[in-house]
């Protein structure tokens, strides 16, 4: 049984990781999950509450199963934060906290963490729409803050990235309708888990913001003092 829940939730990490999931995060019923897996419920079951406990999803009664942390208990505290913040203020947080978390990663990251990294990177490049782009996405970089080995940062990143998700961005996608295959985060998210699976304290953290930097341009626009584009 042990190995089957491992195979199940191997197969739902992949799955997830592909799906064009709606936008807010839904999984389909768990019957529906069964079919598409090829598992039997209460396997499927084991496989989902191993991911609620890693803060991958979370599920409500009445309401399904969603990705990510979960936000309803904290909806308050985070809209709270989210009204009254923009997305600037997002950015220079994720400067700040998820460069330091890339370099803490590479003293502590295992070889579980570094194959998960990879495998996102691989999924990114083979994206076809920007929704699996950006759940590998997510996956990655949660996998960078789960790689510190400490609970309270990866509870700091789970917070602010729900505050991200809360501000409502107000961009909207050029085409294509899947990302373009010279998409500079492919190179710089290959860039990153290649720092620290070398154990590059510095490189991992250059690499993280230099990655943030260039997303920071493309959402915002803003120049430097120096009147370049940031």
């Amino acid at each position: 049984m042990k190995g089957s829940v491992e195979s199940a939730l191997t197969q739902l990490k992949a799955w997830l990781a592909q799906s064009d999931l709606p936008s807010a995060g839904r999984l389909p019923p768990e019957r529906e999950l069964c079919t598409l897996l090829g598992v039997s419920r209460g396997v499927l079951r084991k496989a989902l509450t191993t991911l609620e406990q890693d803060g991958e999803l979370w599920r409500q009664v009445g309401k399904g199963t969603f990705i990510g942390a979960r936000s309803v208990e904290k909806s308050l505290s985070i809209s709270t934060i989210a009204e009254g913040s923009n997305p600037l203020e997002v950015m220079e947080a994720r400067l700040l906290i998820e460069s330091m978390l890339a370099r803490e990663a590479t003293v502590h990251a295992t070889g579980a963490h570094l194959a998960e990294m990879r495998s996102c990177t691989r999924i990114q490049r083979e994206a076809r729409t920007w929704r699996q782009y950006e759940n590998a996405d997510n996956r990655l970089h949660r996998t960078v803050a789960e790689a510190t080995g400490n609970t309270v940062l990866l509870a700091l990143f789970d917070q602010l990235n729900a505050i991200r998700r809360a501000i409502v961005w107000g961009r909207l996608r050029d085409k294509p309708d899947h990302p373009p295959a010279d998409h500079k985060s492919f190179v710089q998210h290959e860039v990153l888990v290649r720092a620290i699976s070398e154990r590059d304290q510095e490189g991992a953290y250059q690499a993280m913001h230099d990655h943030l930097m260039t997303v920071q341009e493309k959402l915002l626009g803003i120049r430097s003092a120096e009147g370049r584009e940031l």
